[in-house]
């Protein structure tokens, strides 16, 4: 019968105890998700195993849905979980909510690695994906009728996005995820992880320009920043713009990332992988940051989506962890996700930061590899990010910075203007500056 099947292989769980050894707890969890989703809970039942040898007995439960199932299993001694998602789509289209409840669990689990398969079932004209149009007659490879293989990326289960290859110039899969560098004819040299679009050469400057250059202007003097993920290189290469930082810290998970840009990704970083200010620490950036007896004026997480290895980064407890790692005056930036296609995830990062830090400012821009508007913030306890564009103008003087093709002065506070949808979503009052200190002016 046509119908979406999600499941997913969860190892190294960083979540609490609780949903991997108490059936009573993860059969509540598995139902308020389901419901929260929309979808219909006809019967569950959980079974809590007992001890074995010594070590705790995991849990196996299932939701009976309207819609078709849940079922999840915990290994607790492994820190591991499969998840197994399937819903008809025969008489309407429930792919989104099965999704949601699926993305849900996965952030819940918190996994350090995870193996996790899409799958289209039944009639190929239904719920499966179609196949791409043909390019348009001006395309490459056009004229001689030989079109382009299509790098292909989803924004939900309904929508997606692509762009032509000329070739593939590297792939390979690390211990944590699928890593794949081509050439476009559009963006040049890019790089996809796990089948998701990163980063392309002749684009990358909108996120990072964004990233970046707000949270470091609005600081009157920044000198060290601890970036999360980032191993492309792109966020540092700006950050190394302002002449005060004198101190990088990169936590990358995954050293092939960093090897795959240092070789093939100069485009992006341009030499900033291997400044004498920068310092790359290889592992988990919630382990790091729980470690780190430093502290920083600026931090930058610079993250995969929320539904990947990167998704316990995106917790109220790691955005806590980060709090304590800022200078008094110090500001955090990330992504949010896009406020089209995924307005739960960035709902749902919104309110765990509000609940951390005192100050949280939403800003938009289009990315055009992400194929959407995109949400970004910046979060901090003190600071008033937005500044007069004559301040703006002049700490870009006083620092010299140049070589910018996205930030000015002019556009700094019009980042932060937001459309409506997007304010709701992300639960700003209408004056988002109300009750903080202005350090910056």
């Amino acid at each position: 019968m046509q119908g979406l099947h999600l499941t997913g292989d969860l190892f190294d769980c960083r979540c609490e105890r609780a949903p991997l050894l108490d059936a009573a707890y993860l059969a509540a969890l598995c139902r308020d998700q389901a419901l929260a989703a929309g979808l219909q809970v006809v019967d569950e039942t959980f079974h809590t195993f007992p001890e074995h040898d010594g070590a705790a007995g995991g849990v196996t439960g299932a939701l009976l849905l309207a819609e078709s199932h849940l079922a999840v299993h915990t290994w607790p001694e492994r820190g591991g979980v499969t998840l197994d998602v399937y819903v008809c789509n025969f008489t309407g289209d429930n792919a989104a909510k099965a999704q949601q409840l699926f993305d849900a669990l996965v952030g819940e689990f918190a996994p350090g690695r995870r193996v996790l398969n899409r799958i289209a079932r039944g009639d190929p004209d239904g719920d499966g994906a179609a196949a791409p149009a043909a390019p348009p007659s001006d395309a490459p490879g056009a004229a001689s009728g030989t079109a382009l293989p299509l790098v292909f990326d989803w924004l939900n289960p309904h929508a997606g996005y692509g762009f032509t290859a000329t070739r593939k110039v590297a792939s390979l899969r690390s211990p944590h995820q699928a890593i794949e560098i081509f050439d476009t004819p559009q963006f040049g040299r890019m790089l996809r992880l796990d089948g998701r679009m990163m980063t392309a050469a002749g684009e990358e400057f909108f996120y990072h320009e964004a990233m970046t250059h707000p949270a470091a202007i609005a600081h009157p003097d920044p000198r060290s920043v601890l970036v999360i993920g980032g191993g492309d290189g792109g966020s540092s290469e700006e950050l190394l713009k302002h002449p005060g930082i004198g101190r990088i810290v990169v936590a990358e998970l995954d050293a092939a990332v960093v090897d795959a840009a240092r070789l093939h990704l100069r485009e992006i970083h341009r030499g900033a992988l291997d400044d004498p200010r920068l310092e790359i620490r290889i592992g988990d950036g919630h382990a790091t940051v729980e470690r780190c007896t430093e502290s920083f004026d600026l931090i930058v997480l610079d993250l995969t989506d929320p539904d990947t290895p990167a998704c316990h980064l995106y917790s109220e407890a790691f955005f806590a962890l980060c709090q304590r790692r800022l200078n008094p005056g110090g500001l955090m930036s990330l992504h949010l996700g896009s406020p089209i296609y995924q307005p739960e995830t960035v709902r749902r990062n919104a309110r765990r930061l509000r609940r951390v830090f005192r100050n949280v400012d939403p800003l938009t821009l289009y990315v055009p590899l992400y194929g959407s508007l995109w949400c970004l913030a910046l979060a901090g306890d003190a600071l008033d990010p937005r500044l007069a564009p004559d301040v703006v103008a002049q700490r870009l003087q006083q620092r010299a910075i140049g070589g910018l093709r996205f930030y000015n002065a002019e556009l700094h506070n019009a980042l932060f203007a937001l459309p409506t949808f997007v304010r709701e979503l992300t639960d700003g009052p209408a004056d988002s500056a109300r009750g903080r200190t202005r350090l910056a002016a």
